[in-house]
């Protein structure tokens, strides 16, 4: 089952959590899960010079938090708590509706990422640039598992598919080290993937992460 299943939801309640949180009717569900999808994929362009890795949102009846999980919280915050104040107007400016209360307001918090290289989604992201700029998927694939490893992971597995370096017949290539337990569903395994455009075509990238179980 851990093969077929995105490990993540996989662990859903045990060892992860929704990245929506709330209550709708049947009404207001569908505009509710639309705006999040919306604002969620618009934020992670936006941040993504400050290493966003996640984003999850909670509402209630007045008031919406927005909890952005990130590398470098200082290109977030700006200067004087600046880069603040504009998110939250933009945020604002994407929810808007007239459905909404009037005293309805958006805060808006910022989560530094302690350990950069034992984060999936930063990982895949970062093999995904370097293969993009054409760089040896192989040897960014090594450093990779190498970074992952020193600092701490229990074992880490990388999957690239497509066309990789070029080639006329796309294949898919695994890179293994350590121990991912996939199928348990009590060890904290992170999971991410991250499509790299090449001039061949999308090669995917697939990163799974065995951490501590105390790691964030």
């Amino acid at each position: 089952m851990g093969q077929k299943v995105n490990p993540v939801i996989f662990r859903l309640g045990t060892r992860h959590t929704w990245q929506s949180r709330w209550y709708a009717n049947k009404k207001t569900y569908q505009q509710f899960a639309l705006k999040d999808v919306l604002l969620r994929r618009e934020l992670m362009k936006k941040l993504k010079p400050a290493g966003v890795t996640n984003i999850e949102i909670e509402r209630l009846i007045n008031k919406m938090t927005v909890i952005m999980h990130v590398a470098r919280p200082g290109v977030v915050i700006g200067r004087g708590g600046s880069g603040l104040e504009q998110l939250k107007k933009f945020i604002t400016e994407a929810v808007k509706s007239d459905d909404l209360p009037k005293d309805f307001r958006v805060d808006v918090q910022v989560k530094e990422v302690k350990h950069p290289d034992l984060n999936a989604y930063l990982v895949a992201m970062n093999i995904s640039d370097q293969i993009a700029r054409r760089m040896p998927p192989k040897r960014v694939a090594k450093q990779a598992i190498e970074r992952v490893m020193n600092a701490g992971a229990k074992g880490v597995k990388i999957a690239l598919t497509g066309r990789i370096s070029g080639a006329e017949i796309a294949r898919r290539e695994k890179y293994l080290q350590g121990s991912v337990p996939l199928q348990t569903i009590r060890k904290n395994i992170d999971y991410a993937t991250a499509p790299s455009l090449t001039r061949s075509g999308y090669v995917g990238v697939k990163v799974w992460i065995y951490k501590e179980d105390k790691e964030d």
